[in-house]
């Protein structure tokens, strides 16, 4: 930690001051909007974003990221609070952060790298578009009716003035951060001239002290436990996907690599403590996280500074953080969904597979339909590894031929599995085959037990027309996976003391 502040010569410490001031800001409207999506005070939200932010910018594994409250924790946690109430709800935030702390001990955050390209250009596109759809949310009255006339035309203009300014400074100079100065000079074109048009304060009041310790106020019983665990165990699978998959667009935009696991184990962490501080939980923001790095943001002070400036505007900021308008808010957000949205992906639909494209667009309406990223992803995991298995499946051969003893080989390539099985048994006749066979596995593997079970059938059909079958050429690690299971299969394994397979020799 102490290293923190050791000036180094990839980040800008004014930068990292100013990126982080800009986050805060971007911060308040966000946290505040999902507090009232969960059903929980706007504080909640607010000491969420200040302690995930804080614990997850000092210990985490992606310096630059940004963490608290998001909607996706939000939405999951609104039944819970509907039903049981607010206690309960710090209780399962608690047993998250215990759950997403045991994930990083177990090294759990690796297999974010299973996630295809297509699932994370589908994830990003989809996030992209409900980052900008949900900023339309500012456009309506407080009837929940659409803003008309004077109204209207001065939130639109606002807010095309502050995406204008974004646009145009970093021509005239890139000393301060883009977003910060739109913000700034539309603040004060509306504080000045006293313009009547919606601010944070229209939104909930951020006045508020210091966090307290609160023990959650809950009968500790198995009952309980059965009540708030299905719902700690999905908040934690929502926060780490999105909080690791955040971490992965992080690294592509910096040409880095983060430590999912350590990652894990932070926001694990930050969650638990959040828990005891009354707030509703939290994970990685990609927007905030995307306006950091815009911004300059590329160390872990950004993030600090955006959590305790948070804090500050709580304790003595309030009276003039209520009084920014909703327009410039919104302007950077709008931004952040135009950047955020992968462009390039629209460009490459006629060049990769129909399958590739499919998993994309499933992921992106799940996304922006269900509100729901951990499904989202998962359900574009399971579609890429179905097609996966599909296209491998078919790549099952086997050459025959026989040689001047009167013995039959058969020369395999491919994978043998479950997907494969079928392909495979079509291969082979054992009733017109000679008394010997061999099958030999250079250009193959072997790799789970449909493939072992399918060795052992074809076995029995051979025996039954009285022939002996021999496995040659088989990898370390699939004789290895035949030795565990010589209980359910019986054939003989021909050894040639002059081959090695490319397996073998790497390992």
């Amino acid at each position: 930690m102490f290293n923190i502040f050791r000036k180094r010569k990839e980040y800008n410490l004014k930068n990292e001051f100013l990126s982080g001031l800009t986050v805060a800001l971007a911060l308040i409207p966000e946290a505040v909007a999902f507090s009232i999506i969960a059903g929980v005070p706007p504080l909640s939200g607010l000491y969420a974003a200040f302690f995930i932010g804080l614990i997850a910018s000092i210990f985490g594994g992606r310096p630059g990221m940004i963490s608290g409250a998001t909607g996706a924790i939000a939405v999951v946690v609104a039944p819970l609070v509907a039903s049981h109430g607010f206690e309960y709800l710090l209780a399962a935030v608690v047993l998250m952060g215990i759950l997403q702390a045991i994930a990083g001990i177990l090294r759990l955050g690796k297999f974010i790298r299973l996630v295809p390209h297509p699932v994370m250009f589908g994830f990003v596109n989809g996030l992209a578009i409900l980052i900008f759809l949900a900023q339309f949310e500012q456009f309506k009255g407080e009837t929940g009716n659409w803003l008309t006339g004077s109204a209207m035309y001065l939130m639109a203009g606002l807010v095309a003035l502050t995406m204008f300014i974004i646009w145009v400074f970093p021509k005239i100079t890139k000393a301060v951060p883009a977003s910060l100065m739109g913000i700034v000079i539309v603040s004060l074109i509306v504080i000045i001239f006293d313009v009547n048009t919606k601010s944070v304060g229209d939104i909930a009041s951020i006045s508020g002290g210091l966090p307290l310790f609160h023990f959650p106020e809950i009968p500790f019983t198995l009952e309980t436990l059965k009540i708030i665990f299905p719902y700690s165990l999905i908040m934690a699978g929502v926060g780490l996907i999105e909080s690791l998959l955040t971490l992965t667009l992080i690294d592509e935009i910096t040409e880095t690599r983060g430590r999912s696991n350590k990652e894990c184990a932070a926001q694990g962490t930050a969650n638990i403590v959040t828990g005891f501080f009354g707030g509703m939980g939290g994970c990685a923001m990609i927007g905030q996280s995307l306006i950091n790095i815009s911004s300059g943001g590329k160390n872990r002070i950004s993030g600090i500074v955006a959590a305790v400036s948070l804090l500050l505007f709580i304790l003595f900021g309030s009276a003039i953080i209520e009084k920014l308008p909703m327009a410039a808010l919104v302007a950077v957000m709008f931004i952040v969904a135009i950047g955020t949205f992968e462009w390039a992906s629209l460009k490459v639909f006629r060049k990769v597979p129909l399958t590739d494209v499919l998993v994309m667009v499933i992921v992106t309406l799940i996304t922006i339909f269900m509100h729901n990223l951990a499904l989202a992803v998962l359900v574009g995991v399971i579609v890429s590894a179905l097609v996966f298995a599909w296209e491998n499946s078919k790549n099952i051969r086997a050459k025959n031929f026989i040689d001047e003893k009167g013995i039959k080989h058969y020369e395999v390539k491919g994978v043998l599995f479950f997907g494969s099985v079928s392909r495979f048994h079509e291969r082979f006749t054992p009733k017109r085959d000679p008394k010997e066979v061999v099958i030999d596995f250079a250009d193959a593997r072997v790799v789970d037990h449909s493939g072992i079970e399918a060795l052992h059938k074809l076995t029995e059909r051979y025996l039954k027309n009285g022939s002996i079958l021999h496995l040659r050429h088989l990898s370390r690690d699939c004789r290895r996976l035949l030795k565990v299971s010589e209980d359910i299969i019986d054939v003989n394994i021909l050894e040639d003391p002059k081959y090695k397979v490319v397996s073998d020799k790497l390992s």
